[in-house]
């Protein structure tokens, strides 16, 4: 399966392709879409719109992953992130490309095991499992890749990150229990 990685945004998008055939994921492209330079807000929601339906075209991903906004103190930049998410989930809808999308801190907590993790950090953790030589210049990219990553996570074990908080649970044993399980154990310690 070939994993479409999306961090949406309006001035920078990143995006990522990941191909999880084989017995290890394998990082097929991270970059950004920069898109600081144009001025109009209607000509950039375009801009991801068709770039977003070139990557489909070009490399023809199985499944779209992409990160939810979040909800910060700017109500506006997070409409515009909306519209950003929207924009990119319509393009690969119209390519009949399925989508997940997943909440920042899920994706910070699967990478590097803490849901307050900086960007830095989920880029460095992505740096020691697929080895690219460098980081970056912007981190909007190994947040795409984090996301494609999250995705291949939860495809392969749904449970792991629910996992990983359970606590074991002891079980009580009776004395004549752990006796039985002792002599079943030993059979060689016990005199017939």
């Amino acid at each position: 399966m070939l994993i479409l990685g999306i961090d949406p945004g309006t001035q920078v998008l990143g995006y990522s392709l990941l191909d999880t055939d084989g017995p290890k994921p394998r990082l097929v492209v991270m970059d950004v879409l920069y898109l600081r330079k144009i001025a109009d807000f209607h000509l950039r929601i375009r801009k991801i719109f068709d770039t977003t339906q070139r990557i489909i075209d070009s490399y023809h991903p199985d499944h779209l992953a992409i990160e939810a906004p979040f909800a910060g103190k700017n109500v506006q930049s997070m409409l515009k992130l909306g519209k950003a998410q929207g924009v990119a989930i319509g393009a690969a809808m119209s390519r009949d490309l399925s989508y997940t999308e997943y909440e920042p801190a899920a994706v910070k907590q699967r990478v590097t095991g803490s849901g307050n993790a900086a960007k830095e950090q989920v880029a460095a953790m992505l740096q020691s499992i697929f080895g690219f030589d460098d980081l970056p210049q912007y981190l909007d990219a190994s947040d795409a890749l984090a996301v494609a990553y999250t995705c291949h996570l939860e495809m392969t074990d749904p449970l792991g990150d629910i996992r990983s908080q359970l606590k074991p649970t002891r079980v009580r044993k009776s004395k004549k229990q752990q006796w039985a399980d002792y002599v079943a154990h030993n059979p060689e310690l016990v005199n017939n």
